[in-house]
């Protein structure tokens, strides 16, 4: 126990060994211990010249607050704003201790105040901590500093995919190898029984490397945002995000399996071949773009308006992908051979991109509306190069 007086009030304060802010019981201020008028370690006294210097570490956040660089949310301290959004705000941060940057996303305080939410935000945590896949983005830690509750995530330096649309259409070819990857991500989480509920441009990211990973995985549901009749919009800023969402969605969101993300990630890969979202009596991808029929059956087939006749995994829209880019059925000798050339010319793509993403400066930044992870020192360049790899 380390004791001494809050240099603001001369109150007698302490704080337990080990913890680095003490708060003053007579003034509530927030203070570093190495400011503490007197340091008592229990067999000695320590005056010290003390200057109050105010720890900013909130308790409580406004609806639209925005914590400034050097805030502290437990062991992280805040670097940079980077967007906000339907599931909360965004910060880039840094663990004080072990010196990693992190993405950490603070959640709506209207929605926490539900007083069932404190257990469902625990109960969530841990089964997001536990996805561990290369295309998904990664839950590292969680924790509540009074009533602020966060999540710290995986910080990906790059774009995300709206981001991307804005500057260049993607070819056909370079899409038809992204949702591949993707389904395989959302298989994986899928066979845990997870359930993203909101798959849309704004959540999947690129690394500066080309690889894609998806955001934001499971706080639909624990946000509740998806409830038929809900909004999904903070300001007006998410009103695109229904466009995406399974018909189902809107009818009895309990009833919601992992087959909504399935019609989602359709509805993805349709904006991404014609650029336009299949809305209402929409033509096949055939009909409006350059690309094989056999992909119109794919891309139908996740939009069916019942789950029964959707896919009924992620997996099979991703091996129905790889058929028709493959050229259809092929013995796994050649698959696996088409595929060792795919990975060396990606490898080469990545050696080339890394060599231009260093030589970069942020002289034409991007808005990205501030959405979610993107960060907003990255230029026009950048996303362009992420095109590179997606073939």
């Amino acid at each position: 126990m380390i004791k001494g007086k809050c240099p603001q009030c001369s109150y007698p304060t302490e704080v337990e060994s080990g913890q680095d802010i003490a708060i003053c019981k007579g003034c509530g201020k927030s203070i570093d211990i190495k400011f503490l008028s007197t340091i008592n370690t229990g067999e000695e006294s320590v005056e010290v010249s003390a200057v109050a210097v105010p720890v900013n570490r909130p308790t409580t956040i406004g609806t639209n607050q925005i914590f400034t660089p050097g805030t502290l949310i437990d062991q992280y301290e805040i670097v940079q704003f980077i967007g906000r959004g339907g599931m909360g705000m965004v910060y880039k941060a840094n663990h004080k201790h072990l010196d990693r940057t992190v993405a950490l996303k603070v959640l709506p305080p209207e929605k926490t105040r539900d007083p069932e939410f404190v257990e469902r935000f625990k109960r969530e945590a841990k089964v997001l901590a536990q996805l561990n896949h290369p295309a998904i983005v990664a839950v590292y830690d969680m924790g509540i500093q009074g009533e602020i509750y966060y999540f710290v995530m995986e910080h990906v330096e790059g774009a995300n995919l709206r981001s991307v649309l804005a500057i260049q259409k993607l070819s056909p070819e370079q899409a038809l190898h992204l949702v591949p990857i993707l389904c395989d991500a959302l298989e994986y989480a899928h066979s845990k029984g997870i359930v993203h509920r909101d798959i849309k441009p704004e959540n999947i990211l690129f690394d500066t490397q080309g690889n894609p990973k998806i955001a934001d995985f499971g706080l639909a549901k624990l946000l509740g945002i998806d409830e038929a009749g809900k909004s999904l919009t903070v300001s007006g800023e998410f009103m695109g995000t229904s466009k995406y969402m399974a018909p189902e969605q809107f009818k009895d969101s309990k009833k919601v399996d992992h087959r909504a993300d399935i019609y989602s990630l359709g509805a993805v890969l349709y904006e991404m071949l014609t650029g336009d979202l299949p809305m209402g009596r929409f033509s096949p991808p055939s009909k409006k773009v350059e690309v094989d029929v056999k992909i119109d059956e794919v891309v139908l087939k996740a939009l069916e308006h019942e789950p029964e006749l959707r896919y009924q995994s992620a997996s099979s829209m991703g091996t129905d992908i790889r058929k028709v880019t493959d050229g259809g059925d092929q013995p796994d000798s050649k698959q696996g051979a088409q595929s060792h050339g795919s990975e060396e010319k990606s490898g080469s793509a990545s050696s080339q991109i890394k060599m231009l993403i260093s030589d970069l400066s942020p002289k034409s930044t991007l808005d990205y509306t501030l959405k979610d992870f993107i960060t907003s020192t990255l230029n026009t360049v950048t996303v362009l190069t992420i095109l590179t790899l997606l073939v």
